[in-house]
């Protein structure tokens, strides 16, 4: 075994003199770990001081992930989020500054389609400011559940489909600059499993593959979305495989779908892997 992931919480929360020690008997205990990597709110970041943070790191924390979702107060304040654009920038600059690695998460649509541009504009400014090693995009999906769900029924949120969100995420990668963050795109429900490049390098290749997205047939697009949450695509190129793309237009005849009811159809598919 070689990484350890303090997961599903905010494992910074307990304070940096228990998680020190959580930390150290992990090391202890595994001795060929090389990596303990953990989620952490920027609000928990922010209040924490630089100096628990490098004895965090000291004693074996190596990477943070933090949910960013998105730079824009506006959207964070509509899906409370509880941190604001400074907040999410300092802590990023703290974690930075302690000699973690830092993993920021983006949420492509998150805004709807009100806020789309906002949304892309502002998150990549708050990562420009921060410069994250890793930017990683995570597709929103609104379970029933979700406080977003009932403004979605009331109409207040006018929810992006994938064209929305490809459009969207062209404006968040042409507005990064100046960082060499690792963008990645490693959720089974993002639309392009290969959205991967470190920047600035893959800039060019990243926008060309959205924008050949955009450059489709509206049938060839509809086919690729639907087609990716089958898990039949992963990326643009499996279009030219004749025999993956004959199945899942057959599927789609089966099924009935179409431009109408296509978006529903692709909410619902994804609804089951949450």
């Amino acid at each position: 075994m070689k990484s350890v992931f303090l997961q599903d919480a905010d494992s910074l929360a307990i304070g940096a003199e228990k998680l020190s020690k959580v930390l150290i008997h992990l090391s202890e205990s595994f001795p060929d770990v090389e990596r303990i990597t953990s989620y952490a709110r920027s609000s928990t970041m922010n209040r924490m001081s630089l100096e628990d943070q490098t004895d965090l790191k000291d004693s074996g924390l190596k990477r943070i992930h933090v949910g960013l979702e998105s730079g824009s107060d506006n959207v964070l304040k509509m899906v409370k989020k509880g941190a604001s654009k400074a907040i999410h920038i300092r802590a990023g600059h703290k974690v930075k500054e302690a000699g973690m690695e830092l993993s920021e998460y983006f949420m492509p649509g998150l805004g709807g389609r009100s806020l789309s541009n906002e949304h892309a504009i502002e998150s990549a400014d708050a990562l420009n400011q921060i410069d994250p090693d890793f930017i990683r995009l995570r597709p929103l999906a609104l379970p029933v559940r979700a406080p977003l769900y009932e403004l979605l029924i009331s109409g207040e949120f006018d929810q992006c489909n994938d064209v929305d969100v490809v459009r969207e995420l062209h404006t968040f990668i042409e507005k990064l600059e100046d960082i060499s963050s690792y963008l990645v795109s490693d959720h089974i429900l993002n639309l392009f499993a290969d959205l991967n490049g470190e920047l600035p390098e893959a800039k060019t290749h990243l926008l060309s593959i959205l924008e050949r997205f955009l450059d489709l047939e509206d049938e060839e697009q509809m086919e690729y979305r639907f087609g990716r949450r089958l898990g039949a695509f992963t990326s643009l190129d499996d279009l030219h495989d004749a025999r993956r793309r004959t199945r899942v237009r057959q599927i789609m005849l089966e099924n009935k779908v179409n431009s109408e009811n296509i978006d529903g159809i692709i909410d619902q598919m994804m609804q089951r892997f949450m």
